[in-house]
C-alpha cells in the first residue's frame, strides 16, 4: 500500500517538477530592467498577494466548515437557513475592499505612467531634449521604426539611449496589432488612424527582446524585435555611423516593406517625409489610384503628427 501511495505521489508531482526545470531561465515579464516595468511588476506582485490572501481565507473557511459541519457533525444544520444578516455585510463588503485595493493603485500607475520617466543619464549630443521619439509602425509581419529627431528608419530592431525616457508613438498600417517589450514595460496596441503611445526607458545598456503580442496571421510567430540599449556615446557613434554607411530609405522600398511578409532587421539613413503621415493600407491604396482620403477625416481627434493625447502601458 505504501509503494502505490508513493507512486500516486509521484504522479502528482511530475507535472509541477516539469514546470519547475523550465523555469531556470528568467522570466522576463518578472525580470524589470526599466523604471516603467519595475512600477508595473509591483502591481503584479501587490495582485499576487491580494489573490493569495483571498485563496488561504477561502481554504481556511473552506476546511472549517468541513469540519464543523461534516456528516458526523451536522446536527442542526440547515443548508437552507436564510437570513443571516452578519454573513450578508461581511460578504458584501469584503469583495468591495478587495475592488478598492486592487483598483486603487492601479489605476493611480496607470495614469502616472502616462508621464514621462526621471532620466537616469545624459542625453546624448544628437538629442535636442531630455527625452526621445521613436515612430513604430506594425505592418504585416515586420516593425518598422522611425527617429523623426535623426531621419532614420530601422526595420526590426530599434536603438534607444540607456537611462533616456522614449516615447514610442504606435501606429498600424494594416492589422491591428500590439507592441511589447516585456522586460521594459507593458503591452500597447498599434491601431490604423488611432495613434497610440508608451513611455519606456532601459535602466542599462543592453539588449532586450520585443514582439508582437497580438495575433495577426500566418508570421505572427516571427514578428519579433530587438531594443538595443546603448550608452550616451555609443548611440552618437550609432547615428552617425548610420548616416555615413546606410542606404535611404525610397518610397518604393518603403511600400515594398508593407507588403505582408518577414524580413530580416534593415537600416537606412534616411527616409521621404511622405511616410511621416502615417497612412493606412487602404489610405496607401487610394493614394495610388487617385481617391486619396484625407488622413486627418478618418479619425476625429487624431492629427498628422501621431499625437493623440494620453496614451498608456498595459500591465
Amino acid at each position: 500500500m505504501m509503494k502505490n501511495f508513493k507512486m500516486k505521489g509521484l504522479a502528482v508531482l511530475a507535472p509541477l517538477l516539469v514546470l519547475l526545470t523550465g523555469c531556470s531561465d528568467k522570466i522576463t515579464v518578472l525580470n524589470p530592467q526599466g523604471p516603467v516595468a519595475r512600477e508595473q511588476y509591483h502591481l503584479i506582485v501587490w495582485s499576487l498577494i491580494m489573490m493569495s490572501l483571498v485563496l488561504a481565507i477561502v481554504l481556511i473557511i473552506y476546511i472549517y466548515v468541513l469540519v464543523r459541519f461534516g456528516r458526523k457533525n451536522n446536527k442542526g444544520f440547515d443548508p437552507n437557513d436564510t437570513g443571516n444578516r452578519k454573513l450578508e455585510i461581511i460578504w458584501l463588503i469584503v469583495p468591495v475592499v478587495i475592488c478598492i485595493l486592487l483598483a486603487v493603485p492601479t489605476v493611480r500607475t496607470l495614469y502616472a505612467l502616462n508621464d514621462p520617466p526621471k532620466a537616469t543619464a545624459k542625453a546624448p549630443a544628437v538629442l535636442n531634449s531630455k527625452t526621445m521619439t521613436i515612430d513604430v509602425t506594425s505592418a504585416d509581419w515586420k516593425w518598422l521604426f522611425r527617429y523623426p529627431g535623426q531621419n532614420i528608419e530601422t526595420v526590426n530592431y530599434v536603438v534607444i539611449p540607456a537611462g533616456i525616457p522614449v516615447n514610442f508613438r504606435l501606429h498600424a498600417y494594416d492589422a491591428m496589432n500590439a507592441f511589447w517589450v516585456p522586460e521594459l514595460g507593458g503591452q500597447q496596441y498599434t491601431m490604423t488612424d488611432m495613434s497610440m503611445h508608451v513611455w519606456l526607458q532601459a535602466d542599462k545598456p543592453g539588449t532586450y527582446a520585443g514582439r508582437s503580442s497580438n495575433y495577426s496571421g500566418q508570421g505572427f510567430a516571427h514578428m519579433t524585435f530587438n531594443v538595443l540599449a546603448k550608452s550616451s556615446s555609443d548611440f552618437d557613434s550609432w547615428v552617425s555611423d548610420v548616416k555615413k554607411n546606410q542606404p535611404a530609405l525610397t518610397m518604393s522600398k518603403y511600400k515594398q516593406l508593407l507588403k505582408p511578409d518577414s524580413v530580416k532587421p534593415m537600416t537606412f539613413s534616411s527616409y521621404p517625409k511622405e511616410i511621416e503621415k502615417n497612412l493606412n493600407k487602404a489610405q496607401m491604396e487610394g493614394t495610388e489610384s487617385g481617391t486619396s482620403m484625407d488622413h486627418s477625416d478618418s479619425m476625429p481627434g487624431m492629427n498628422m503628427s501621431g499625437n493623440s493625447g494620453k496614451g498608456g502601458n498595459n500591465p
